[in-house]
């Protein structure tokens, strides 16, 4: 009976164990993107399921990392939204070959209603990724709720992964570009891309099966023409016999 009440007990304490670790991974603020192509326009979307140790949470402080430059906040309903500016040192040069003084280093989002702990919510920024194959990208997001913060900025040191993290912060990890970088509008000669070329080619199909049917029913009428033509002739050579 002993035996079996300790198995009990040991068995219930790592269960206990295991859902502290399960709670713990689940509090964290999470990031996915889209896409991860070096170069790509990327939509990143960050979630969060909870609030400072139970308390309702008020605001939202997403900070670029410094490769980027701006980034476009989505709308989102019930939030308040602001992008942070800040002077460069130094002048930047963008792959466009202009040049900036300024950036954006960070996006808030303010709660018009807290947002209670255990509701699950999501927030939408569009970042042009760099680049720079191989390269990790950090976004700490400073959580501010009606009691106390939580600073999801921690990122690992070698050796370490976010699990050994407290507050970690969302990462994106750059990866080799996408071969459809350049949009898919076709080769230097202006040949269409993909479905334009094969809706081209459609049209084309179309286009010479109308020439042919157009000239099938020409001959058709000629030959109905001639037809009665003949037929008028043999008509009126009977009534004059």
């Amino acid at each position: 009976m002993r035996t079996r009440t300790s198995a009990l007990l040991a068995a219930g304490g790592t269960a206990a164990l295991m859902t502290l670790g399960l709670g713990s991974a689940a509090a964290h603020v999470h990031v996915t993107p889209d896409t991860t192509g070096a170069g790509d326009t990327a939509l990143l979307t960050f979630d969060l399921s909870h609030g400072c140790e139970g308390s309702p949470t008020t605001a939202l402080t997403f900070t670029l990392p410094d490769e980027l430059t701006d980034a476009t906040p989505t709308a989102h309903a019930g939030w308040d939204v602001k992008k942070v500016t800040e002077e460069l040192s130094e002048p930047r040069t963008l792959p466009n070959g202009s040049q900036i003084s300024t950036r954006t280093s960070a996006v808030v989002y303010t709660a018009q209603d807290p947002l209670a702990d255990g509701v699950r919510d999501t927030f939408t920024l569009s970042v042009t990724l760099p680049e720079d194959e191989g390269a990790t990208l950090a976004f700490p997001v400073l959580q501010t709720c009606t009691e106390g913060e939580t600073d999801w900025a921690q990122v690992p040191a070698e050796g370490q992964s976010a699990h050994d993290l407290d507050s970690p912060a969302p990462v994106v990890t750059i990866t080799e570009a996408d071969d459809d970088h350049n949009g898919g509008h076709g080769d230097d000669h202006g040949t269409p891309a993909g479905s334009d070329r094969e809706d081209a080619e459609e049209r084309d199909d179309d286009t010479e099966a109308a020439a042919i049917a157009g000239y099938t029913g020409l001959g058709a009428g000629l030959l109905g023409l001639a037809a009665g033509v003949t037929a008028l002739i043999r008509t009126r050579g009977r009534s004059k016999a």
